[in-house]
């Protein structure tokens, strides 16, 4: 049986990401940067107003058309109703950012069911099902870009701020992008994940003195703090299509803490 080719990049094009309602978070520092480099961005988070007010905002200073939708990645059924949406409003599917989670600094020995189960179902479950219904329609057009937002947590076993449940959700997520890779290549779909180190959002901020932050920086080569704008770079490259070589493959962006 010959493997269908994949088409060919699209011109006018539409991504979605998810979380990216937090003012000086990820989620929101990388629609901008795929809005400002062409894309039409569809972004969801359960924050409905700052989703809209986002969506309204790039679209007014990019002139691409933007969608915002509140909703909660763990309801299925809304996801999916959002990116048929997405099908109706936008430009051809192209893109998915998979960047909503939460985080969770409970020791193992005190994790409790609920608590495990809150983080994995956002930032495991939640993520099966965007990536589904997005993939369902890239499948079609057969072409796509999918990019999971990891963490260092999941390569080195917790991290600053999250511990079991957030590491063990967050490692899944590679393990996933690279089944995604072997299954969805076929389909002209690439899948990656971007897996983050010490980065200035507000969680980091706001949890981090200045204290803290000076022992970070003995184990960062690079001499500073992430930012959101470090992440976002990595991202609009992965899902280019100067990227379409790439899949199944981690970026680590980190300040080379992984080295330290």
């Amino acid at each position: 049986m010959t493997t269908p080719s994949a088409a060919q990049f699209p011109g006018d094009r539409t991504a979605i990401v998810t979380g990216a309602g937090s003012a000086r978070g990820i989620g929101r520092a990388i629609a901008g940067s795929l809005a400002a480099q062409g894309w039409s961005v569809a972004v969801f988070d359960v924050d409905r107003a700052a989703v809209e007010e986002l969506a309204a905002g790039l679209e007014q200073e990019h002139g691409r058309p933007c969608y915002g939708a509140g909703l909660d990645i763990r309801d299925r059924d809304a996801v999916f109703a959002a990116v048929e949406q997405v099908e109706q409003r936008l430009p051809q599917l192209t893109g998915l950012v998979n960047n909503a989670g939460v985080s969770s600094p409970v020791p193992f020995l005190e994790v409790t069911d609920d608590e495990w189960r809150r983080v994995v179902e956002v930032n495991l479950h939640g993520t099966f099902h965007v990536t589904q219904a997005a993939a369902k329609v890239m499948a079609r057009h057969r072409v796509g870009r999918i990019v999971h937002i990891s963490s260092t947590s999941a390569e080195r076993g917790g991290g600053v701020y999250g511990r079991a449940a957030y590491s063990a959700s967050k490692a899944a997520l590679l393990g996933f992008a690279r089944t995604l890779a072997r299954e969805l290549g076929p389909f002209g779909i690439t899948a990656n994940s971007v897996a983050p180190g010490s980065i200035d959002t507000d969680i980091m901020g706001g949890r981090l003195s200045e204290e803290r932050k000076a022992v970070l920086l003995r184990d960062l080569p690079i001499g500073r703090i992430g930012t959101v704008q470090d992440v976002a770079a990595v991202v609009s490259f992965l899902l280019s299509e100067a990227a379409g070589y790439l899949t199944g493959v981690t970026y680590d962006v980190n300040g080379g803490s992984h080295i330290a």
